[in-house]
């Protein structure tokens, strides 16, 4: 009990931190194109720490997981955009390539597509890939096949993008370093093979993150639960937290389309009103980068959080 209050005031204090933060840079950021970008990182860097003090206790993983599905029903992939370690990962392999002046590759849009329709069949192919991997003869109860304990339990599938590049605990001998799906890739493969079944999953998931913008967040399982709600009439109400369009401002310059991570052509498309994408992780770079002034809006439950600002206009009024 001890040891789990200390873990929880240390939770508070990084909540306090990251509240500090997060002022601190609305306030003295100056660069209009690049603020909420700066906002986002250092949200992301933080939740690296909030996820680890998180996992270390298996008894709140099925919390966890409630959370997630809620979160990502009310607030859309939010999640996706500003807190998820792999997310993040990826976005420190894209600033490595825009530091070298690389760039990326832009799929095309039906083959984009076809990787968000993917999830769906992904998400149920992950869920029942243990049945087929582990040894019944090892098992020392046939009902965690049932009850999906053990190495049926579907948390260590849904969870994997959580988990912290520094764990609470050792995946191989005198290490603590972790990356997303290695626990499951670990777990399911042979002794002899599973470092280099390792290497290969971390060298592909970095090759195809330089190569492409958020390249695994197109078909992630864990993010499926909103477009499935999506497709639900009772959820249409869902999610609170959305981005707006005025048409009427929208001059058709194209940046919105060309800064979306997941090259998501909706915000371009739509004539106006609510943005009702699945494919929309909410980073706000479009609402950030977009030069008309209040064409996009992001809001929460009727209210606008944030707007786009011509942030050309300080630069022409000095020439």
């Amino acid at each position: 009990m001890v040891a789990l209050l200390s873990e929880m005031l240390k939770i508070l204090f990084l909540a306090g931190l990251t509240l500090a933060g997060t002022l601190a840079i609305r306030i003295l950021a100056k660069n209009l194109s690049r603020k909420t970008s700066y906002l986002r990182i250092f949200i992301q860097i933080m939740s690296q720490a909030f996820l680890f003090y998180l996992i270390a206790f298996p008894l709140w993983l099925s919390l966890v997981v409630v959370v997630l599905l809620l979160a990502t029903l009310f607030f859309g992939r939010f999640f996706c955009g500003w807190i998820c370690p792999f997310g993040f990962y990826m976005d420190l392999v894209s600033m490595l390539r825009q530091t070298l002046k690389v760039r990326y590759l832009s799929l095309p849009e039906s083959v984009n597509r076809f990787l968000h329709e993917l999830r769906y069949l992904l998400f149920g192919v992950l869920l029942v890939w243990p049945l087929f991997l582990v040894n019944y003869s090892n098992l020392p109860n046939s009902s965690s096949v049932i009850f999906l304990s053990g190495p049926f339990n579907p948390l260590r599938i849904l969870l994997a993008p959580l988990v912290p590049v520094i764990a609470p605990w050792q995946i191989f001998p005198n290490s603590n370093l972790n990356f997303p799906y290695v626990d499951q890739i670990v777990y399911y493969s042979n002794d002899n093979y599973a470092l280099m079944a390792v290497l290969v999953f971390v060298g592909l998931a970095v090759v195809s993150s330089f190569l492409v913008r958020r390249f695994w967040c197109r078909f992630c399982p864990t993010g499926v639960s909103l477009a499935i709600a999506n497709k639900l009439s009772a959820f249409k109400w869902a999610p609170v937290l959305h981005i707006e369009k005025d048409g009427e401002k929208c001059t058709k310059c194209g940046i919105c389309r060309r800064v979306c991570t997941a090259q998501d052509t909706s915000v371009y498309e739509q004539k106006g009103g609510r943005i009702d994408s699945s494919m929309c992780m909410l980073c706000l770079r479009c609402v950030e980068m977009c030069p008309c002034e209040e064409c996009l809006k992001v809001k929460f439950d009727g209210k606008t959080l944030l707007v786009s600002k011509n942030w050309l206009e300080p630069a022409t009024e000095k020439l």
